[in-house]
């Protein structure tokens, strides 16, 4: 399937290319990071997210800070602020161990080898991510039948990715394959990434698609308008606890009651098998005027508190299968020693 969005990432030779998500979908702006601090402040003020992307914007930024620092022995000040960015997507430190192997393991110490074998690295991980998405799609697919109505939440797209998309790709993949599919997308408060950018993305490629704020989703699956529910994930723990964006763990609770398929989508960088359970999971809390305001404007009194975690949990019981590049896997779930355990 061609898809029409512009790619969330680009290396441009001496600089990194990004779609700036924060503006979409009035209008389709980009972001050059030149430094390893506007990679950093691109990740933590979601300029580019979604785990996958994060991961490959920080191997990216790794790339720049060795052209940056010219030393090797300042490179720990790069890794450290770049591992600082955002606590929840596992993949953000799954790259940064990759391009820390490629820095530091190499017997090679020429400086300026290190930096060509760093780039080599960064790419590779783009595209891998994007084949991972793909493979994701061609495994997944066969859930949606023909005729499937699918409720997404968040942002799981192209745009969260380095190409394709996860949850979004499993849509993508299906429609690929002749099937007719159509999607309800949750507008996902308190940034809107289901409003702005899911729906954004779906009416580009021609993917039927009607918006629903999250309040309404109990409705939409009382009406039996859903078969599946389809979402992405930051972190997996080993015993199938899946974090993603804050609201996920209600639409699982919606769906189990409802008898809804509820399918979690990710790429195999998404386990983290050191951790038991998704009590283990760090959940990132963002700033108050992220629910106070929208777009710069006051929606709420000024001295009221506020509680923004941007990520839940949603136990493995609720979920149904786990779509992952390597197959589809069931309840229990076992990803102790990796996907196969």
């Amino acid at each position: 399937m061609y898809i029409l969005v512009p790619r969330t990432l680009e290396w441009k030779g001496d600089y990194l290319r990004l779609v700036d998500q924060r503006y979409l979908p009035s209008e389709l702006r980009f972001f050059d990071c030149y430094r390893v601090e506007d990679v950093v402040y691109a990740i933590k003020e979601m300029v580019v997210r979604g785990a996958p992307a994060i991961g490959v914007a920080a191997a990216y930024g790794v790339v720049i800070g060795l052209r940056e620092v010219k030393k090797l022995d300042e490179m720990d000040s790069v890794f450290r602020v770049l591992s600082e960015t955002r606590p929840t997507a596992v993949n953000l430190f799954w790259a940064i161990e990759r391009m820390k192997k490629v820095v530091y393991g190499s017997e090679d110490t020429d400086f300026e080898h290190i930096c060509v074998a760093a780039l080599e690295e960064a790419e590779k991980i783009d595209k891998e991510d994007e084949d991972m998405n793909r493979r994701i799609g061609e495994n997944g697919h066969i859930l949606l039948k023909d005729g499937f109505t699918v409720l997404t939440h968040c942002n799981a797209g192209s745009l969260a990715t380095s190409y394709y998309g996860t949850a979004l790709g499993v849509i993508r993949a299906a429609v690929s394959h002749g099937k007719r599919i159509k999607v309800f997308a949750d507008e996902t408060r308190p940034v809107l990434q289901g409003a702005r950018i899911t729906a954004w993305e779906l009416k580009e490629d021609g993917i039927p698609v009607t918006l629903i704020t999250d309040n309404m989703a109990g409705y939409v699956m009382s009406k039996r308008l859903v078969d599946a529910v389809v979402v992405g994930a930051d972190r997996i723990a080993s015993n199938g606890d899946a974090a993603n964006k804050i609201g996920t763990y209600t639409l699982s609770v919606l769906a189990k009651y409802h008898s809804v398929p509820f399918y979690v989508v990710a790429p195999s960088s998404s386990i983290d098998a050191t951790l038991k359970s998704g009590k283990d999971i760090p959940i990132e809390y963002r700033k108050k005027e992220e629910v106070t305001h929208i777009r710069g404007v006051q929606i709420a009194p000024s001295e009221v508190d506020v509680f923004n975690p941007a990520f839940d949990v949603t136990p493995a019981e609720n979920i149904t299968a786990i779509i992952t590049e390597e197959g589809v896997f069931r309840y229990p779930y076992k990803f102790e020693g990796g996907l196969n355990s």
